[in-house]
């Protein structure tokens, strides 16, 4: 069995304690997202860590599931959509100016993976587009591309700039030339249109993807169940 340990992380960009589960004792470090307003244990509570547990026993990863602000943010309807925006851009800048650094040092590395099934694919997909640099591997299970959806139309650099699907048209393709990444949906998803959109966009700016599309099963974690230990054994095992 994995060892897992529960803890806090106080994040001084957001001001407040999120929840993070680490799951391994060594390996390489992969971070995992919920999907929407998902807990931070969801990932294993609906055994998606599970499925990769010999991969975490081997010490090939080690697996930090860190809470979300779904709820405070984006799915906010009490605020305004700037003030949406406003707290999920904090969400990134903890993630790039607090997190990562901390999985930096703990594991003597420059670059993590990150991962999601879902809107946890989303906030990964959109993590590892906005920056490269720190990501070796993205992992994106029916993931979607964009949060115009959250904004009523309220326009804004932060709506643009969290929205992968227009920014990296217009971004250097140099940039990610080094990341292994996986777009992964299904025949039945509802994320398989703009999974397509993205792997589209990607290949026509010449950057290397793994796009993966299954047949006759829908958006649900069976699917992610079962195309998790594929993509994971393919790069870590």
């Amino acid at each position: 069995m994995p060892q897992i340990q529960h803890t806090d992380y106080y994040s001084h960009v957001l001001g407040k304690s999120l929840k993070l589960e680490v799951t391994g004792h060594y390996g390489y470090p992969i971070i995992m997202f919920p999907t929407s307003k998902g807990s931070y244990t969801q990932n294993a509570d609906f055994h998606l860590n599970g499925s990769i547990a010999n991969l975490v026993d081997q010490g090939k990863v080690k697996l930090y599931n860190i809470e979300t602000i779904d709820e405070i943010s984006l799915y906010n309807k009490s605020i305004g959509p700037d003030e949406r925006i406003r707290r999920y851009e904090l969400y990134v800048q903890f993630l790039i100016q607090e997190f990562v650094p901390y999985i930096q040092k703990v594991h003597q590395t420059h670059r993590v993976a990150v991962a999601g099934a879902s809107f946890g694919g989303y906030h990964a997909s959109n993590f590892a587009f906005r920056f490269p640099d720190v990501v070796s591997h993205l992992l994106c299970l029916s993931g979607a591309f964009t949060i115009r959806n959250f904004m009523d139309g309220y326009e804004s650099d932060k709506v643009y700039f969290n929205c992968p699907r227009e920014f990296v048209k217009n971004d250097e393709a140099f940039k990610y030339k080094h990341m292994n990444i996986v777009l992964s949906t299904s025949d039945q998803d509802i994320c398989l249109e703009q999974t397509r959109e993205m792997a589209g966009i990607l290949a026509s700016k010449g950057i290397s993807h793994w796009y993966d599309e299954q047949k006759w099963i829908n958006h649900d974690w069976p699917l992610w169940r079962m195309v998790f230990p594929k993509f994971i054994g393919r790069f870590f095992g």
